[in-house]
This record gives C-alpha cells, sequence and structure tokens, in this order.
C-alpha cells in the first residue's frame, strides 16, 4: 500500500512539474514573446528607444472575419550624434532625398555640438532605413520603434479615434481608443498575465479595469461603413451641408455596424488637421431638434397609453393655437376629417399636437422620457451628451405641442436611434454599442456585456405603428415610387427649422433633414439614421435623403442576402 501511495505521489509531482513548465513556455512564447522578441531587437541600442505597444482593435467583416482597425506598424527612427557631424548641410543633402526634412530644423539640430543625442524623424520604413544605413555616416543612428497605424485611413475615423501625448504619455485621445484605453493600453508590468484572473473575469464589472488587458474587437463592418460614408460624402457635397451624418444599428441588440459623419479625417495624419473640431464625434457628442421623425413616437405613445387608437379620427384645421402661439402643418393646409395614418403619410403636425393633446402633458412626457431621450444611451465612446427636454417639464401646451413633432426638444442622433429602436424590436430600450469581446492577452476572449433591454412599449403597439409606416413608405414617401417589391420597409422622414439662438426663433431658411427606417420591417435586421444640418437649395428631407436611404436599403439586403418578408 506504502508503495503505490508513493507511486501515486510522484505520479502526480510530475503532472503538476508537467503542467507548470507548459504554463511557463505558453507565458513565454505567447504571452511575452512579442515583448521579449522588441528587446532582442534593441540589445545593439545604446540610446533610449520607444518601447510603444498597444491592442489592436478589429473590425468584423460578416462572415467574422476580423480586421485590424488600428493596429501596430514597425519600422526606425532616426537620430544624430551633434558631435560627430562634420559638414550638416552635406549630410542634409544625403538624407533629404530619402526622407521629410525641414532644412532649418535640422541644421538648427545638428548644431548642437554638445548635445549628445538628438532625433530627426520617426515612422521611418524598412526600405528608407535601408538606403540611409548604405550611406554609412557615423553621426546618423537608427533604432528600431513602433507606432500606431490605422490601416483604413479615414474609415471610422470619428469612432476608432486615435493615440496621441498627454502631457509625456501616449494615451488614447478619443473614440475606442479613448474609451478602452486600459485594455489596449501597455506598461512596463503589461506582461504579467494573470492567467486564472482573466478566466474569472468579470467584464460587466471590470470592463475598463487595468488587470484586463488585450485586443478590442467592435461590430463595425468594414464594406457597410465604407458605403455608409461613401453615401454620406456624395450627398455632403451635392447638398453642401454643414454636417452629414447617418447610423446603421441592429435594433434587436444594440450593435453597430456603422456610423460616420462628414467631414472626417484620416487617422494616420490626424496632427495635420487645421480645425480640430472635426475630431468630436457628432453622432454622440451634439444635439440638434429632429423634426418629424418624431412623430412615430407619438404616435406610439398615444396608442400604447389607449389615450387613441389606429382607427382614431380628428378634424385637421391647418393650424392649432397654445399659449397664444400658432403652429401649423408644413404647407398650412386644413385637411379637414383625418385619419391616424394620414398624420404619417402627410407629416401633419396639427395631428401630433392632437394626440398630445388627448394624451395630456403629464403622460406625454412620461412615454417621451421613457425612451431615454434626457439621458446618456451609455454607448462605448468618450463626452455623449444628454439630450435638451426641458420643453417636457412645462406647465403649457405650447411646448409639449412642439415637442410631439420633433421641435423645442434636442437630442444626440445616437440617443435618437435608441429611442426609434423600440418601434422596431418590439418597444424594448437598449444599449446601443459597438465594442463585442476583449481578446485578452492569457488568450481567453470574454464577451462584453451591456444593460438588459427595457420594455417601453407594448409589443402590440409596435406591431401597429410599423404597420402604419410600412403603409407610409408603400404609399406616401416618393408617391410610393420607391416601394419594393419583396421587402417591407418601415420608414418616416424629418424636417426641422433650425433655432436662431440670437433671436429665441428659428430661422426661415435653415433645416436639419433627417431621414430613419427599419427593414425587413416585420422582422428587422437593420435600422438606417441619416441627416444633414443646413443642406443648401432643398427644403425637404424627402427629397434629400430618401433615394441615399434606400441606396443603402438594397445594398444592405444584398450583402448580407436577407430573405424576402413581403406577402409572408
Amino acid at each position: 500500500m506504502g508503495k503505490t501511495i508513493r507511486i501515486r505521489l510522484i505520479a502526480i509531482a510530475l503532472v503538476i512539474v508537467f503542467c507548470v513548465m507548459a504554463v511557463r513556455l505558453y507565458s513565454l512564447q505567447i504571452i511575452k514573446g512579442e515583448s521579449y522578441k522588441s528587446q532582442a531587437d534593441r540589445q545593439y541600442v545604446s540610446a533610449p528607444i520607444n518601447t510603444f505597444d498597444r491592442g489592436t482593435i478589429y473590425l468584423k467583416s460578416k462572415d467574422g472575419t476580423e480586421v485590424s482597425g488600428a493596429t501596430l506598424s514597425s519600422g526606425y527612427y532616426l537620430a544624430m550624434v551633434p558631435k560627430d557631424i562634420v559638414e550638416p548641410e552635406d549630410l542634409y543633402n544625403l538624407l533629404s532625398p530619402i526622407v521629410n526634412l525641414k532644412e532649418d530644423d535640422f541644421l538648427k539640430k545638428a548644431g548642437k555640438k554638445d548635445d549628445p543625442f538628438e532625433e530627426i524623424i520617426h515612422n521611418i520604413s524598412v526600405e528608407q532605413a535601408g538606403k540611409i544605413s548604405a550611406l554609412k555616416e557615423n553621426a546618423l543612428r537608427l533604432y528600431k520603434e513602433k507606432w500606431r497605424f490605422y490601416p483604413f485611413n479615414s474609415l471610422s475615423a470619428q469612432s476608432i479615434g486615435f493615440v496621441a501625448y498627454e502631457k509625456d504619455k501616449l494615451t488614447g485621445r478619443y473614440g475606442l481608443e479613448r474609451t478602452y484605453e486600459s485594455l489596449l493600453s501597455r506598461d512596463m508590468d503589461s506582461t504579467k498575465v494573470n492567467f486564472f484572473a482573466d478566466v474569472f473575469l468579470n467584464l460587466k464589472e471590470n470592463i475598463f479595469d487595468n488587470s484586463a488587458k488585450g485586443d478590442l474587437v467592435t461590430s463595425l463592418e468594414p464594406a457597410v461603413q465604407g458605403y455608409l460614408e461613401k453615401t454620406l460624402a456624395s450627398i455632403h457635397t451635392k447638398y453642401q451641408s454643414k454636417t452629414t451624418g447617418g447610423i446603421i444599428i441592429n435594433p434587436q441588440n444594440g450593435e453597430i455596424y456603422s456610423l460616420g459623419s462628414v467631414p472626417n479625417f484620416d487617422l494616420n495624419q490626424f496632427s495635420k488637421v487645421a480645425d480640430s473640431s472635426v475630431y468630436i464625434n457628432p453622432l454622440v457628442e451634439r444635439v440638434y431638434e429632429m423634426g418629424s421623425v418624431i412623430k412615430p413616437l407619438t404616435m406610439s405613445a398615444g396608442i400604447d397609453s389607449g389615450a387613441i387608437t389606429e382607427q382614431s379620427r380628428y378634424n385637421d384645421t391647418g393650424s392649432v393655437t397654445y399659449n397664444g402661439k400658432k403652429i401649423s402643418n408644413h404647407d398650412k393646409i386644413a385637411r379637414g376629417d383625418s385619419s391616424m395614418q394620414d398624420i404619417l403619410n402627410h407629416s401633419l403636425n396639427v395631428g401630433a399636437s392632437w394626440i398630445m393633446e388627448k394624451m395630456g402633458t403629464e403622460n406625454f412626457s412620461k412615454y417621451f422620457l421613457s425612451f431615454g431621450i434626457d439621458k446618456k444611451t451609455g454607448i462605448d465612446l468618450p463626452n455623449e451628451t444628454s439630450g435638451l427636454v426641458s420643453n417636457l417639464k412645462s406647465n403649457r401646451l405650447i411646448e409639449h405641442a412642439t415637442a410631439s413633432y420633433g421641435q423645442g426638444i434636442a437630442m444626440s442622433p445616437i440617443a435618437t436611434v435608441r429611442a426609434l429602436s423600440t418601434l422596431a424590436n418590439g418597444g424594448k430600450l437598449i444599449t446601443p454599442h459597438i465594442g463585442t469581446e476583449m481578446k485578452l492577452r492569457s488568450g481567453i476572449t470574454k464577451k462584453i456585456e451591456y444593460p438588459e433591454p427595457i420594455q417601453v412599449l407594448k409589443k402590440e403597439t409596435t406591431d401597429i405603428v410599423t404597420k402604419m409606416l410600412i403603409e407610409a413608405v408603400d404609399t406616401s414617401l416618393q408617391s410610393g415610387k420607391v416601394k419594393l417589391d419583396n421587402y417591407t420597409i418601415a420608414a418616416k422622414t424629418g424636417t426641422a427649422q433650425i433655432a436662431d439662438n440670437s433671436s429665441g426663433g428659428y430661422y426661415e431658411d435653415k433645416f436639419l433633414h433627417s431621414f430613419f427606417g427599419y427593414f425587413p420591417a416585420r422582422n428587422p435586421q437593420f435600422l438606417v439614421f441619416l441627416y444633414m444640418v443646413e443642406p443648401k437649395g432643398v427644403q425637404y428631407a424627402s427629397d434629400t435623403l430618401t433615394n441615399s436611404f434606400m441606396d443603402i436599403t438594397k445594398f444592405l439586403l444584398h450583402y448580407y442576402e436577407v430573405a424576402p418578408d413581403r406577402n409572408i
């Protein structure tokens, strides 16, 4: 018996030793391999060198392929020893055909004879380094380095963000680079990965905990992002708008396939941008009065509360006065006896305000606030702003009346998308997001968790409103000319006057155009939202954004091979 026990103990000890060695080899070769390789590359270097390292941000193609949207590029940087330079001008003339140098700066650095080390230029390619090395100039030094590189240049620029110096430290400054700084950043101790900590890491609570180091996988789809940005750039140029933006989201779970705005910038050349305000993401950090795309929310609130039904009718007088102030339909036409469908088909302001009256201001405000328009959505992008909804807290009818058709309240495009997604997903308030997974350095992949959706409308209500929006597209949007034979589309346009902050009123000739739609409407996989600030030459969004929306719709249906849903 004693012998058997000893054999078992020896066997257990051998297994433990084997496991320890396996974990150690895994750590050395996989987790720390890149770090040690970099150290080996730098053994010949005597001067301070670049030790930059950072996790990758992946975009994800429809087939699941992960494509780098932010990664590292390797090369060299060039330095010199000024005291070893005999003829600075001659050295400059040798280097300038190889790398882009400013002569004055170079000669100034070369003149510092008491300085043992001066950096000249970073981000030198292997080819350039070879040519410099061939010069065999003793005063020059080449050192291997890494830097942040964005393979798609301007694609998703405001969402991805970039890395730049904050004081004396390179750090994520905008977009996902900033939000996930603790995940993506590396420091001297970042190779000390705790495998077991990663296994049991609670990402819901510790998503930004410094113990989690790795790469980020996003829901951004490169082909979809590229198509959206190309479309936005085209209409931005055509209508000379101040800002043009768009979002494509899965309304069921909040995953964002694409979001972008114009003007944008090249992430690899961000330091050359003349106006730094282009770094700001207006889809998250700016609020606008969205106009008539809000009317379906008013309709859903009225139906859900029981104040109206789909069959309700009212007398449309073309205009109505509240608290001494007159509001009118966009065309000033009185349509007389009108249906709820007419309100959506013809975008009737008087009809929307009638629904608000039937609900009562308190109930109306309660429903609108339940859509989260006064709060941040929780999207994983920095500097998100909240909506401006003081009108909903007024005790006067006029403020609630204007809110019913999307004026007098302002919200960000992403908050608007979240609210409108309730119509597409059976009444649930979701959390829009880009990050989906964290690929930790231990080799473990963790799904990023977001709050559970909140039910704010009955599914029966959203089914009714969806049917009404399908009818609006089939019969009213460009007189039914954009209807698709095999797919149902639920959509609504919006044209809002832009507030004149100096006078307190609204400009007569400045508008915000918006458009949203979801499809296939009876089981939506996509919700698309587009907007333009101050387009020139055209007054209504139905003229500026309908064709672009339909182009995007057809692209998505074809690209994802979505099955038809018409008449099923």
